[in-house]
């Protein structure tokens, strides 16, 4: 049996307590509810501002689940949450769920398709993602749509190598009530910070008006560098009150430019998400990173404190290395899926 919070999977005894110190909003609380149905166990002590629950869990089933925030919560975390657990299910899933796609503090959801959604993939992962509805702060009524396949196990990845940035491309959006200027705006500001650094390549970032598949007013940019081996980054920023549009775009590609120096193979947000899958995984796997986040961290402390799986961290020493690159290598524990 396993189970999943804050994108952690344990193997779990068949109570488990856990202490949490950030059960504070409702995608916090969906996300437990949704593993709780998943797992067709029982929950105490889940509300919302709860530092301790206790979950009970039985044997993950597959089947249709929903989990919807009723607010911009971000349906990405309700993915992350989710996923790994899918993947040890008795069979397919799919999960209805529903919150904000471009939410602050939070994966955009353009994000989970263009840059997790690839690299997850290596590990033998499959599922779709079918984006229904965008939904903004502060109303959210954003809806994807999640198919997953279970696996028999996790393999093993080596993002060691990463290559030349041949590639720059990405979206500036605005929704709703928000003039079309906002999205071009953002767009020009991005593309003129990144020339400074980046002078060779050719640089896509498309204006949109989102019309037809949005809820509420929102605006916001994402911008992708793909490497010649495939390695993926992105930078990213959302438009709020009071704030130019060309300062937004600008954050977003600093932010980028920034995940880039490091001359790592993920950047800082990509991090945390894989440390559950390389914990899972039948094999050694490594992966070459910039400055180890505090989210980083705290996902290898909770995945070794409650699993087999072990890491070790090391500073990168080749040609190519400068004093923020780092190896996260990890051993992982072979889980496999009964069910298969």
């Amino acid at each position: 049996m396993y189970l999943v919070f804050s994108s952690i999977v344990i193997s779990t005894p068949p109570t488990t307590t856990l202490s949490l110190f950030n059960v504070t909003r409702p995608q916090h609380l969906s996300g437990l509810e949704l593993v709780r149905d998943m797992c067709n166990g029982n929950l105490e002590g889940a509300t919302v501002g709860s530092s301790e629950i206790t979950l009970t869990p039985g044997k993950i089933k597959g089947g249709n689940h929903v989990a919807d925030t009723r607010t911009a919560g971000s349906v990405g975390l309700l993915m992350q949450i989710s996923l790994p657990c899918s993947l040890f299910a008795q069979g397919p899933s799919e999960l209805c769920l529903k919150g904000g796609t471009n939410a602050e503090m939070a994966p955009q959801i353009d994000y989970t398709l263009k840059v997790f959604k690839p690299i997850v993939e290596r590990f033998g992962v499959q599922f779709d993602c079918d984006l229904k509805m965008r939904g903004y702060y502060p109303k959210g009524g954003g809806e994807v749509v999640l198919k997953v396949n279970p696996v028999k196990e996790l393999s093993p990845i080596n993002l060691t190598e990463r290559g030349n940035i041949t590639k720059i491309y990405g979206r500036a959006f605005v929704a709703g009530v928000l003039p079309f200027k906002l999205a071009k705006d953002m767009s020009t500001a991005a593309v003129r910070t990144i020339r400074k650094e980046i002078k060779d390549l050719y640089i896509n970032i498309q204006s949109l008006q989102e019309k037809e598949k949005a809820c509420g007013n929102g605006n916001g940019i994402i911008i992708i560098a793909e490497s010649s081996t495939g390695c993926i980054f992105a930078g990213s920023s959302l438009g709020k009150k009071g704030v130019y549009a060309d300062k937004v775009g600008i954050e977003a590609a600093e932010m980028l430019l920034r995940n880039i120096r490091h001359n790592g193979c993920v950047d800082e947000f990509l991090q945390d998400q894989l440390i559950i899958f390389m914990a899972l995984a039948n094999g050694i796997s490594r992966m070459r990173t910039g400055p180890i986040t505090l989210h980083t961290q705290t996902a290898i402390h909770v995945a070794e404190q409650l699993t087999n799986a072990k890491f070790v961290i090391r500073k990168a020493e080749d040609e190519h290395a400068n004093n923020d690159t780092y190896i996260i290598e990890c051993q992982g524990v072979g889980a496999t899926n009964p069910s298969l």
